[in-house]
């Protein structure tokens, strides 16, 4: 019989945790004098009281090492069981919506998606704003937390070369968990609290800067208006441009910039390889919108940067919807979305890294189909791949691929359209956020799907945050065997 007691205390714990968070929008809901307050408050007691029984009720003698069968099913539990928490203050309270709806805003929030079902976000109590962005920036934590610790030792999707050359350089550094932990969140926080004082510097309201730096350094994607960052001036939309970016390298360089390793960030591979691709896409992009558009130069590159960096990224933030800007530019928002960022920050999507290797395989395969007879090694980093981490890079690329087009055939048997089914998809399982098509563009939010559609977007999600494997492999009857 499978022993999961540590799985409940740990999930007990953060249930914990998550309901302590909510002391903050129950008190902003005072200071407003919001008659949301009293409904908040009974939220936050109800999952501080069901967090703190889970956690007594799987409590052992002593702290007890994972087995990786419980690393598994606590990292899926927790992204199935905190939303659904988190989404209690959207059903008992303001904007009082179902369960679907408060279901699918609150993993949108805690996987750092960005899609919302709730539209004029200004109609909302702060507090509940504040919430969004405040599972945007819990979601963001413990995705880096994830990737930095659970998700080498699983093995995911190529992740076991982050094992080798990522994890044990970081556990050199720091070998104990708690160490990461509080590591990252070192990082996390500095990266916030620079984030909020740009913005602040920029023209924003305390408030507006709090909500947009942590739904920037999350790559989560809330926002505090329905024309998201549009209504900021433009030097707050350049600070968010260079924010997103900064959130998508791996955090484990900052760690060991701050460590006096400067030269670790900077000839990162997969640092580079991002920046060069975005700054690619971005140039494409302007030399287009040049030609084909009228308007003022630093608008078209300010906007053009701007969206490009929350589409690769995965933060989900907008200036402008992009369709009006022509189909290549939404192919090529496609493909850099398709891409992400850095594996090890909170970006999502197949990753800069994923996308390397399965270059390198390609470059591998033509130079060997002219020369039969040489012995060509993929690598990455300068440094030969092995049989295993390209086996299960490739497995997950096409397991990717397949989910996408599954989910896009899925949501357009609820009645969308192709492109608008296609996008939202892609919105999802990259964990993007940014709502492209006939149904989701003209509002920017995903209101006009119906229920099966919005159940498949939920499940795209978690798929998408989870890493896809982590998901399936628990319906393997072999992993459920003693």
């Amino acid at each position: 019989m499978p022993d999961f007691g540590p799985v409940f205390h740990l999930l007990g714990v953060i249930l914990l945790f998550l309901g302590i968070t909510m002391i903050g929008p129950v008190a902003l809901d005072f200071y407003d004098g919001s008659p949301n307050a009293a409904n908040f408050a009974q939220v936050m007691l109800e999952t501080m009281l069901f967090g703190g029984l889970l956690a007594l009720a799987g409590r052992s003698g002593g702290p007890r090492a994972l087995t990786l069968r419980q690393a598994y099913v606590l990292t899926v539990s927790i992204w199935i069981c905190i939303p659904a928490f988190g989404a209690l203050p959207f059903m008992q309270g303001a904007p009082h919506a179902r369960f679907t709806d408060a279901y699918f805003e609150a993993v949108s929030g805690i996987t750092g998606t960005g899609f919302s079902v709730f539209a004029k976000v200004e109609s909302l109590p702060r507090s509940v704003v504040l919430w969004r962005s405040m599972l945007n920036w819990i979601g963001g934590l413990g995705i880096a937390f994830v990737a930095m610790v659970f998700l080498p030792v699983m093995r995911i999707g190529g992740m076991r070369y982050f094992q080798i050359e990522g994890f044990d350089t970081f556990g050199k550094i720091m070998p104990r968990a708690k160490d990461i932990a509080r590591s990252l969140l070192e990082v996390y926080s500095i990266l916030s609290l620079a984030c909020m004082m740009a913005y602040l510097l920029c023209g924003l309201s305390f408030y507006d800067a709090v909500v947009h730096a942590m739904s920037t350094i999350s790559m989560g994607g809330f926002a505090s208006h329905d024309a998201s960052f549009a209504v900021f001036p433009p030097a707050a939309q350049y600070a968010g441009t260079v924010f997103m970016l900064l959130s998508a390298m791996p955090f484990v360089r900052f760690i060991q910039l701050a460590r006096g390793q400067g030269k670790a960030l900077w000839f990162d591979v997969q640092v580079r390889a991002m920046l060069r691709w975005y700054a690619c896409a971005v140039i494409l992009v302007i030399i287009y919108r040049l030609w084909r558009d009228t308007g003022s130069s630093e608008q078209i590159i300010r906007e053009t940067a701007f969206n490009i960096a929350s589409m690769m990224t995965g933060t989900g933030l907008a200036v402008a919807p992009i369709e009006p800007w022509g189909s290549f530019v939404m192919v090529v928002a496609f493909i850099v979305g398709m891409i992400g960022g850095c594996t090890g920050s909170t970006s999502a999507a197949l990753s800069v890294f994923r996308v390397q290797v399965v270059l390198s395989v390609m470059k591998s395969a033509i130079q060997q189909m002219y020369a039969p007879h040489r012995v060509v090694q993929p690598r990455y980093g300068g440094k030969p791949l092995d049989e295993n981490t390209i086996g299960s890079l490739m497995q997950y690329v096409t397991a990717y691929i397949m989910t996408l087009g599954i989910c896009a055939v899925l949501i357009s048997l609820d009645g969308a359209d192709m492109t608008s089914a296609l996008f939202a998809a892609w919105g999802a399982l990259g964990n993007i956020g940014y709502a492209i098509g006939p149904i989701g563009g003209p509002t920017g939010t995903m209101v006009g799907f119906g229920t099966s559609a919005t159940w498949i977007m939920t499940a795209a999600m978690l798929l998408g945050r989870l890493g896809l494997m982590a998901f399936f492999v628990l319906f393997l009857p072999r992993f459920w065997r003693d």
